[in-house]
């Protein structure tokens, strides 16, 4: 397996002689960057416009002047900001000007405790810088980074996670139809049917009287909206598909393609799997398991000890995917070795322990799957489909 950047520790050692450390306080008005500049006492600290970049990179030069002329030569800039909204155009920006930058989990910050704690933007820059210069130091659980992703990195997921919210809002304008149609006693129109338009104008309420103009008018504007987010959800579907026509695949075709020939994996969960989690690069199993959001989240503190069970950090919809995953695992794998293990350890319980089980089942089956398309490796006992 790959042995590639850790989110809780550098992998360069830090020099507070040579190295310029900076951090950026984003909001949607201004930029607060501070700095701690060596061979300087102070903590600089300037305002900046939105989006400005160059500000940024004057400010890196003037702050390595003034290092020098304190006797300091700088051969390192570090720069670090919060994830939030502006994602990561910012530090992609930043590297093509050589700064070495980092971004920070927020909820890894920690924060005074306190019912009421002062928050201003020179606050908030001291937090974040002495956040990123205990984790260049190597103190233990400081913050966690954020891997940063190039533009074809992100560019790839976003289908996925434009289909995610476009099905969400199909289901909204059904419900809402539904909640509609349901007050004269119509429950049972399907509007994703191919002649739902002509059906919805041959309607009659319980009463066998025809619907009200207003409630009509309503309903034939949903499903005009209906209509359109079907045939988006179909272009992004026929698109995705067109991955299992490749013949020459790159990396990432290629490990949908082996995914797909596992029976009881289909092209979408495939390509989830693929783009949102092994397309990165992981060290080991344990940190594959906390991206996702499967580990355990142990209490045990003086002489209280319990499980608070699993942490559910990163995505919910990849947890969402792999329990749904884990259950057609169940149904057209019961001859792998996973299986087996998962019907053992249940004996045919119900109730709480079969829900841990399956937890259990899914971050097994999760690095069982990052195995197989990063070593070949297929799945004990996992059958693939028919060529």
């Amino acid at each position: 397996m790959n042995v590639l950047f850790d989110p809780r520790k550098p992998a360069t050692a830090f020099d507070h002689t040579t190295t310029l450390v900076a951090v950026l306080e984003l909001s949607g008005k201004s930029w607060e960057m501070g700095a701690s500049v060596p061979g300087v006492s102070r903590r600089p600290l300037r305002k900046l416009d939105v989006k400005d970049i160059s500000g940024v990179t004057k400010l890196v030069e003037q702050w390595t002047g003034e290092a020098c002329k304190a006797g300091c030569a700088v051969t390192r800039v570090v720069l670090g900001y919060e994830a939030g909204r502006d994602g990561f155009w910012i530090a992609r920006a930043l590297r093509e000007f050589g700064i070495e930058v980092y971004v920070m989990h927020p909820s890894s910050i920690a924060v005074e405790r306190r019912g009421r704690r002062a928050k201003t933007d020179r606050i908030d820059v001291d937090i974040l810088l002495g956040t990123l210069l205990g984790w260049l130091r190597g103190e233990p659980r400081r913050c966690t980074m954020a891997p940063i992703p190039t533009e074809a990195e992100e560019d790839m997921r976003e289908p996925g996670r434009e289909r995610d919210a476009l099905v969400a809002i199909r289901l909204k304008v059904e419900n809402q139809m539904g909640s509609l149609l349901i007050r004269f006693g119509i429950d049972d129109f399907r509007p994703r049917l191919k002649k739902a338009a002509e059906k919805l104008e041959a309607l009659r309420a319980i009463n066998g009287r025809p619907l009200p103009p207003k409630a009509m008018e309503k309903l034939r504007r949903l499903m005009a909206q209906h209509r359109l987010l079907s045939d988006q959800l179909k272009e992004i579907e026929e698109a995705r598909q067109k991955v299992m026509e490749v013949p020459d695949p790159d990396r990432i075709a290629r490990m949908i393609q082996m995914l797909v020939r596992i029976v009881g994996l289909g092209v979408e969960t495939a390509t989830v799997l693929v783009h949102e989690v092994f397309s990165r690069k992981f060290r080991d199993r344990r940190t594959l398991a906390a991206f996702v959001g499967l580990t355990g989240t142990p209490f045990n503190s003086g002489g209280s000890t319990r499980e608070q069970g699993i942490s559910k950090n990163g995505n919910p919809r990849l947890r969402r995917i792999l329990t749904q995953l884990m259950w057609r695992w169940l149904k057209f794998q019961p001859g792998s070795d996973l299986a087996r293990w998962f019907m053992e350890r249940t004996g045919g319980a119900k109730g709480r322990i079969r829900k841990v089980m399956a937890i259990g089942l899914a971050r097994k089956l999760l690095v069982a799957l990052w195995r197989y398309v990063d070593a070949g490796s297929l799945p004990g006992g996992a059958r693939l489909a028919a060529a």
